[in-house]
């Protein structure tokens, strides 16, 4: 088992690693749509939100030698239910065909007053990948 870094992503502001490897998968902590390297916080739309959280998760899970058309399972956590049409919607976008398991969870509120959250796991490649 061992952590996986990379400044493409935003650093943790926790007690916690960006993904962990074991046993053929990362498992990515969960990700908000922040710019890596901005100390400024902007929201953006539900779209931008979207494209950026998934930059950032697709940056990690390549350090840790995967890609998003390998992800096993994404959990959204959702600050409005009434955005789930427009997030699914940049979401089927980014994932093309590829279709991990999913789940979308209502939560009343997420740091920095952003939309949504996203963890994912993730299966490394069949080269087996990863440091």
């Amino acid at each position: 088992m061992h952590s996986i870094s990379t400044p493409s992503a935003p650093s943790p502001a926790g007690h916690y690693s960006q993904a962990i490897v074991h046993n053929g998968c990362v498992y990515v902590a969960g990700q908000l749509p922040i710019v890596p390297g901005q100390s400024e916080h902007r929201a953006g739309t539900i779209e931008e939100q979207t494209a950026q959280v998934f930059a950032n998760i697709s940056a990690i899970v390549q350090e840790a030698g995967s890609s998003l058309s390998r992800l096993l399972q994404v959990t959204v956590y959702i600050s409005d239910m009434e955005l789930w049409g427009r997030f699914n919607a940049a979401y089927a976008a980014l994932m093309g065909a590829h279709r991990p398991a999913r789940a979308v969870v209502p939560v009343n509120a997420l740091h920095y007053g952003y939309h949504i959250e996203v963890q994912v796991i993730a299966a490394l490649n069949d080269a087996g990948g990863g440091q």
